[in-house]
């Protein structure tokens, strides 16, 4: 990887308590500037305790973590905290104002930042998740998508260099699932950010440049989303679902139909077949 280092794990362990199961088991990995990086696994393999250690929300009984050169530890939580924004599950956890403009704005005022600064920036947030026609609405009165959409914008204003995306659609439905990707391809391809996506659900690896699995608490897998795809039965082996792209185009092999490659949509897969079909 030619972009600088933004992350590392060095041999890292974790558990919650002395009498707890490791959670975390002398896990390394590195993440570099610009990347989209995908964090997967099913629950209990590890994959939220990595983020919450990335923040300084826990920090390692083993290992160490560095973020942008600076270790991770009591002195440095706060210089961390800048550089590592993070967005939950629940956004309404993490609503504090009344408007979605004074909530985008709430990060930015603790920082000092100059108003005709925060205005600018104001701007700039909701226009990239598509929420500036909602900058004077009150919170509780957006779908679940729209509030996650603000809660990215509201990180997003201070800047990070790295985004979080913590299960960010866990609690959504399709559609919102669906809304908040197309949200996040679009600041992959116009914000200058290092973005982290942690999930158990396949289907929202598929963009991503590289994939971390996590099992039982270890990373189990490195790679792109088209070659973890070629994996399907140790996929599910480890309890993750295959999405259905992937799967169709495993059947269509075994009925000697010569897929290409590992299509990561059905547009690849329709361009496959259409290819194969122009040629018979």
């Amino acid at each position: 990887m030619s972009n600088p280092k933004l992350i590392e794990f060095r041999n890292v362990s974790f558990r919650y308590g002395d009498e707890q199961p490791w959670v975390l088991k002398n896990c390394s990995f590195e993440i570099y500037e610009q990347e989209w990086v995908a964090i997967i696994g099913h629950n209990g393999s590890g994959k939220s305790t990595i983020a919450k250690l990335m923040n300084g929300l826990l920090f390692p009984q083993e290992g160490e973590i560095y973020v942008a050169g600076k270790k991770v530890q009591e002195e440095t939580i706060w210089d961390i905290r800048k550089d590592v924004g993070m967005v939950f599950q629940n956004p309404d956890n993490q609503f504090v104002g009344t408007t979605v403009q004074d909530d985008v704005a709430f990060g930015m005022e603790n920082r000092g930042f100059p108003r005709e600064e925060m205005l600018a920036r104001l701007d700039d947030v909701l226009q990239a998740v598509r929420m500036e026609d909602y900058r004077l609405t009150e919170p509780h009165r957006l779908s679940g998508g729209q509030k996650q959409r603000v809660a990215i914008a509201s990180v997003l204003a201070v800047s990070p260099k790295v985004l979080i995306l913590d299960e960010a659609t866990a609690m959504l439905d399709p559609r919102g699932r669906k809304d908040i990707m197309r949200t996040i391809v679009n600041l992959r391809a116009n914000k200058d950010v290092t973005l982290l996506t942690i999930t158990h659900d396949l289907q929202e690896i598929v963009q991503a440049d590289r994939v971390i699995v996590m099992n039982e608490g270890q990373v189990w897998e490195e790679s792109s989303p088209r070659a973890l795809f070629s994996k399907q039965d140790a996929l599910r082996g480890i309890g993750l679902d295959v999405p259905f792209i992937a799967s169709l185009a495993k059947a269509l092999k075994q009925y000697d139909i010569p897929v290409t490659k590992e299509p990561l949509n059905h547009e690849e897969l329709l361009e496959d077949l259409w290819i194969l079909h122009s040629k018979t």
